[in-house]
């Protein structure tokens, strides 16, 4: 910051050199004036400075005034007039500071007093003005430059938290549209067993006839509230429903697949069937899994990816390494903020993610998320789980897993 834009270390600094130097000029007068201290030329000086520290003045009257006075009385107001020079060159001035000291070693030589700029050197003066012009160019560029890069450096820090804050609510959303398709499944399964039982309400007792009309009314009015809540928070141009569900039917076990199907060495260890946690913990599975991979073929092409899941209570757990590779050629820029948006769900669910090196050239993933204390998954109790659990409808085969079972 120049002293012109407000206060600080350099404006002070700068008030300071202007009065000493001011005070030197005034002594020059005096000393060569033959009224002393009341002479033109000390006062002229005087006036000089002034000009220079106030600020309230337009930019030209100080140098204006200072060239006039060393035109006129030479060496005794130089080292005010280097100051103005100064301050011209910094402000990017520097042809007004060029015709300043023309104009003063012009009307020097004209009129050649006791005290020229021409004496007892004859250039002298010249250079010794450029030089200062020269000090001026640098000092201001020099500012200019420390000032965009910190103006560079805040754009950087607004725009990495705004990408941050982006990714936290990417995350979010896509949380909240595969809640909805998940609740929205079990809700309809709820509203369908209600109607089939509804439909024998003449061999049922009427009051439990009319608490499943009560309950089948229920889940449906929950159901289209879940609809106008979560649906909301879909983007308009995100996959349509089937694809949002992709995560909640599909197991790691077919993400391995897929990246060995693509030349990627993956070795999946599964401990517990993933019926064992709840679906918000398969679901983060599932991300952190997929981005773990991903990762993994952009920076260590051809190494061996090991994956560890754990569904047991009393947390899911899982855990991705890879050996070191070499970056992958020809794909996408990583934008950097997808573990951001593993972090902020991990987080939403109670539990950590760590990510990092792990020593000798690997990169280790690993999250925990404890499970809910008082509930248990649908169908964990049960030694059939397919038979209770709606879920094992569209599963398939992909919860069936043994426990601590290799891939």
């Amino acid at each position: 910051m120049s002293w012109r834009e407000g206060p600080g270390r350099a404006v002070y600094g700068r008030a300071v050199l202007v009065v000493a130097l001011g005070s030197i000029a005034v002594q020059n007068g005096a000393s060569v004036s033959e009224g002393g201290y009341l002479a033109p030329a000390p006062v002229a000086a005087l006036l000089c400075a002034v000009a220079l520290l106030v600020r309230r003045f337009p930019w030209q009257v100080a140098p204006l005034l200072i060239t006039a006075a060393t035109s006129w009385w030479g060496w005794p107001v130089l080292p005010l007039l280097l100051v103005a020079l100064f301050d011209l060159a910094a402000h990017r001035r520097a042809r007004v500071a060029l015709a300043c000291i023309a104009t003063a070693l012009g009307a020097n030589l004209v009129t050649r007093p006791a005290t020229s700029l021409w004496t007892p050197q004859q250039y002298g003066s010249v250079v010794f003005l450029l030089l200062v012009v020269v000090g001026g160019l640098w000092l201001g560029n020099r500012r200019r430059l420390v000032a965009a890069l910190a103006a560079r450096v805040d754009h950087l820090r607004v725009e990495s938290r705004l990408r941050e804050e982006a990714a936290r609510a990417a995350e979010r959303s896509r949380i909240a549209a595969e809640m909805h398709d998940v609740l929205a499944h079990r809700l309809s399964l709820i509203a369908l067993h209600t109607g089939v039982l509804a439909t024998k309400g003449d061999t049922l007792p009427v009051p439990v006839a009319t608490r499943l009309g009560l309950l089948r009314t229920a889940s449906a009015e929950a159901l289209a509230d879940l609809r106008d809540v979560l649906g909301a928070l879909r983007d308009p141009d995100s996959a349509p429903a089937h694809d949002a569900l992709a995560p909640a039917v599909r197991d790691v076990t077919e993400l391995a697949d897929e990246a060995r199907a693509a030349g990627q060495r993956v070795e999946l260890t599964a401990d517990g069937p993933p019926e064992r946690a709840p679906t918000t913990h398969r679901l983060a599975v599932y991300r952190i899994v997929q981005e773990a991979l991903t990762n993994a073929r952009k920076h260590a092409d051809g190494a061996e990816v090991a994956v560890r899941v754990g569904y047991r209570p009393p947390a899911t757990l899982v855990e991705v390494t890879n050996a070191p590779g070499t970056p992958g050629t020809g794909s996408a820029v990583d934008s950097g903020y997808g573990l951001v948006g593993l972090r902020e769900r991990v987080t939403a669910l109670g539990g950590h993610l760590d990510a990092g090196p792990a020593g000798s050239g690997t990169w280790r993933l690993a999250a925990r998320i404890p499970h809910p204390t008082g509930t248990h998954p649908m169908g964990a109790e049960n030694n059939d789980p397919g038979q209770n659990d709606p879920e094992q409808i569209d599963h398939g085969q992909n919860g069936t897993e043994q426990n601590g079972t290799r891939t």
